[in-house]
């Protein structure tokens, strides 16, 4: 694509956060056309919004400052996008899959952001702290509801990690692997790796403690009773479907089958 370079007219006092906002686009254009950071030089910038180097250097000291700035940039609005798709949902849980939804959606959108912060190692340590501790952030937002509502247990930090694994990983794996037998619907797919996060999280909670692990087919059992009564429409608001009904055990296994030290969920229904 050719160079956009102009002439640009002298700055006046009090111009500088107006001129920094016009690098930061130029830089963001010249990153998204490459694809990579290997056309996002401090010259070619310059070039772009029509100015001296020396007037980008007053507001970036070095390549790395400025694509670290162009990156961040774009990663708070990930933080916007994920607080308002949550917004005015009262479910916590239908609110986390929303948030894990944005998340992937948004780092498919900017695929060459979310390599230079999230895929590569860092040379430098504090950019690659500043974008992952936001991300963790983001994420902590998206299920302290539930942690608050009693759907997840645990620890805050290991339960948000679990999270951030698994959107990370489908982004990760979307931007990594495009050729991949991936479904059409992007949206679908986001959807089922955050409800797999998050029912395995309420889940594993759950089943902390000493013990033997439940074997297979108590699981097969249990989840076969459990997603059935969820999808009852007397349970579809109610804690009543993890209650044992008609004599049975929890799942519809009998007590000596059921799995150790499952416990009933204060949520609504999980699915």
């Amino acid at each position: 694509m050719p160079s956009t370079s102009r002439s640009r007219t002298r700055a006046r006092p009090g111009d500088g956060a107006l001129l920094r906002d016009e690098i930061l686009r130029a830089a963001t254009a010249l990153l998204e056309e490459a694809g990579d950071e290997s056309a996002l030089t401090l010259r070619a910038v310059a070039a772009r919004v029509g100015v001296t180097t020396p007037s980008v250097y007053l507001h970036f000291a070095s390549k790395q400052d400025l694509v670290e700035a162009v990156c961040l940039a774009v990663w708070e609005d990930l933080g916007r996008r994920m607080r308002e798709v949550g917004a005015g949902v009262e479910d916590p849980y239908q609110s986390m899959r929303r948030r894990g939804a944005a998340f992937v959606r948004f780092g498919l959108e900017h695929p060459v952001q979310y390599r230079l912060l999230m895929m590569r190692p860092k040379s430098d340590a504090q950019t690659g702290r500043t974008a992952a501790d936001a991300c963790l952030a983001y994420v902590g937002e998206a299920i302290q509801p539930c942690l608050d509502a009693g759907v997840l247990v645990g620890d805050p930090t290991r339960l948000t990690l679990q999270m951030l694994a698994a959107l990370h990983g489908l982004v990760a794996l979307y931007l990594a692997q495009p050729n991949y037998p991936w479904p059409d619907d992007v949206e679908t797919m986001a959807d089922e790796v955050t409800r797999m996060a998050g029912l395995g999280s309420a889940l594993a909670g759950r089943l902390r403690g000493p013990g033997p692990a439940p074997s297979t087919s108590a699981f097969a059992a249990g989840f076969d009773a459990l997603a059935e009564r969820l999808h009852r429409p007397e349970c579809a608001d109610s804690a009543d479907a993890f209650e044992p009904a008609g004599g049975e055990a929890r799942g519809g296994e009998s007590p000596d089958d059921a799995p150790e030290g499952a416990q009933p969920s204060g949520g609504g229904p999980l699915p």
